[in-house]
Protein backbone atom coordinates (compact mmCIF):
# COMPACT_ATOMS: atom_id res chain seq x y z
CA UNK A 1 0.00 0.00 0.00
CA UNK A 2 1.38 3.09 -1.25
CA UNK A 3 2.14 5.80 1.63
CA UNK A 4 -0.01 9.19 2.16
CA UNK A 5 2.65 12.09 1.31
CA UNK A 6 2.39 12.84 5.16
CA UNK A 7 3.45 10.05 6.70
CA UNK A 8 7.17 9.85 8.09
CA UNK A 9 9.17 7.05 7.84
CA UNK A 10 10.99 5.72 11.03
CA UNK A 11 13.83 7.01 10.17
CA UNK A 12 12.76 10.46 9.66
CA UNK A 13 11.06 9.91 13.07
CA UNK A 14 14.27 9.63 14.46
CA UNK A 15 15.21 12.86 13.09
CA UNK A 16 12.13 14.65 14.18
CA UNK A 17 13.23 12.82 18.27
CA UNK A 18 16.79 13.90 18.46
CA UNK A 19 15.14 17.62 17.28
CA UNK A 20 12.42 18.30 19.74
CA UNK A 21 15.43 16.67 22.29
CA UNK A 22 18.46 19.22 20.86
CA UNK A 23 16.46 22.01 19.14
CA UNK A 24 18.18 23.83 16.57
CA UNK A 25 20.98 21.87 15.24
CA UNK A 26 23.24 21.09 11.70
CA UNK A 27 23.10 18.20 9.58
CA UNK A 28 26.43 17.13 11.29
CA UNK A 29 25.40 17.43 14.55
CA UNK A 30 22.74 14.98 14.41
CA UNK A 31 24.80 12.84 12.31
CA UNK A 32 27.21 12.68 15.56
CA UNK A 33 24.43 11.48 17.71
CA UNK A 34 22.66 8.93 14.95
CA UNK A 35 25.35 7.44 13.79
CA UNK A 36 28.36 7.97 16.26
CA UNK A 37 31.96 7.28 14.17
CA UNK A 38 30.10 7.65 11.23
CA UNK A 39 30.90 8.38 8.04
CA UNK A 40 30.63 10.15 4.60
CA UNK A 41 27.11 8.35 3.80
CA UNK A 42 25.84 8.76 6.98
CA UNK A 43 26.14 12.49 7.07
CA UNK A 44 24.64 11.86 3.73
CA UNK A 45 21.61 10.00 5.03
CA UNK A 46 20.76 12.40 7.37
CA UNK A 47 20.95 15.13 4.89
CA UNK A 48 18.46 13.04 2.36
CA UNK A 49 16.46 12.13 5.59
CA UNK A 50 16.41 16.25 7.15
CA UNK A 51 15.66 17.50 3.03
CA UNK A 52 12.72 15.10 2.54
CA UNK A 53 11.00 16.82 5.93
CA UNK A 54 11.40 19.42 5.02
CA UNK A 55 9.59 19.20 1.69
CA UNK A 56 7.03 17.53 3.91
CA UNK A 57 7.20 20.86 6.00
CA UNK A 58 7.96 18.88 9.47
CA UNK A 59 11.02 20.76 9.32
CA UNK A 60 12.10 24.08 8.33
CA UNK A 61 15.96 24.76 7.56
CA UNK A 62 17.63 28.72 8.59
CA UNK A 63 19.90 28.94 5.49
CA UNK A 64 21.53 32.11 7.49
CA UNK A 65 23.61 30.60 9.26
CA UNK A 66 26.69 28.23 8.22
CA UNK A 67 26.06 25.44 8.52
CA UNK A 68 22.73 25.69 8.03
CA UNK A 69 20.50 24.91 10.78
CA UNK A 70 17.14 22.49 11.00
CA UNK A 71 14.40 22.69 13.64
CA UNK A 72 11.26 20.99 13.85
CA UNK A 73 8.11 22.73 12.44
CA UNK A 74 5.61 20.53 14.29
CA UNK A 75 5.69 19.82 17.89
CA UNK A 76 5.33 15.96 18.97
CA UNK A 77 1.79 16.13 20.54
CA UNK A 78 0.67 17.36 16.87
CA UNK A 79 2.63 14.20 15.34
CA UNK A 80 0.92 12.14 17.97
CA UNK A 81 -2.68 13.46 16.60
CA UNK A 82 -2.11 12.98 13.01
CA UNK A 83 -0.84 9.81 13.56
CA UNK A 84 -4.03 8.32 15.89
CA UNK A 85 -6.36 10.03 13.32
CA UNK A 86 -4.41 8.14 10.37
CA UNK A 87 -4.79 4.52 12.50
CA UNK A 88 -8.56 5.46 13.55
CA UNK A 89 -9.16 6.83 9.89
CA UNK A 90 -7.84 3.28 8.56
CA UNK A 91 -9.09 0.71 11.21
CA UNK A 92 -12.33 2.39 13.17
CA UNK A 93 -13.79 4.69 10.54
CA UNK A 94 -12.62 7.65 11.72
CA UNK A 95 -13.12 7.16 15.54
CA UNK A 96 -10.80 6.98 17.92
CA UNK A 97 -13.16 5.75 20.77
CA UNK A 98 -12.10 2.34 20.20
CA UNK A 99 -8.44 2.99 20.00
CA UNK A 100 -8.62 5.23 23.40
CA UNK A 101 -10.55 2.05 25.28
CA UNK A 102 -8.05 -0.36 23.99
CA UNK A 103 -5.57 1.81 25.29
CA UNK A 104 -7.29 2.42 28.85
CA UNK A 105 -8.38 -1.52 29.34
CA UNK A 106 -4.83 -2.97 28.11
CA UNK A 107 -1.73 -0.35 28.39
CA UNK A 108 -2.71 2.27 31.29
CA UNK A 109 -0.99 1.94 34.57
CA UNK A 110 -3.83 2.75 37.55
CA UNK A 111 -1.80 6.41 37.97
CA UNK A 112 -2.23 6.71 34.24
CA UNK A 113 -5.66 5.96 34.55
CA UNK A 114 -6.00 8.88 37.34
CA UNK A 115 -4.03 11.06 35.13
CA UNK A 116 -6.72 10.78 32.58
CA UNK A 117 -9.11 10.72 35.18
CA UNK A 118 -7.44 14.63 36.07
CA UNK A 119 -7.83 15.06 32.63
CA UNK A 120 -10.96 14.59 31.67
CA UNK A 121 -12.32 16.24 34.37
CA UNK A 122 -10.51 19.16 33.69
CA UNK A 123 -11.36 19.18 30.14
CA UNK A 124 -15.20 18.47 31.00
CA UNK A 125 -14.92 21.91 33.70
CA UNK A 126 -13.86 24.07 30.79
CA UNK A 127 -16.34 23.12 28.68
CA UNK A 128 -18.96 23.40 31.29
CA UNK A 129 -17.69 27.25 31.59
CA UNK A 130 -17.33 27.56 28.30
CA UNK A 131 -21.29 26.87 27.55
CA UNK A 132 -22.34 29.20 30.34
CA UNK A 133 -20.46 32.37 28.94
Amino acid sequence: MARTPQDITDAELAVLNLLWTRGRSTVRELTDVLYPNGTGAHYATVQKLLERLEIKKFVKRDRKPWPHQFESRIDREELIGRRLQTTADKLCGGSLVPLMTHLVKAQLTPEDRRSLRGLLDELDTGLSLTSVE
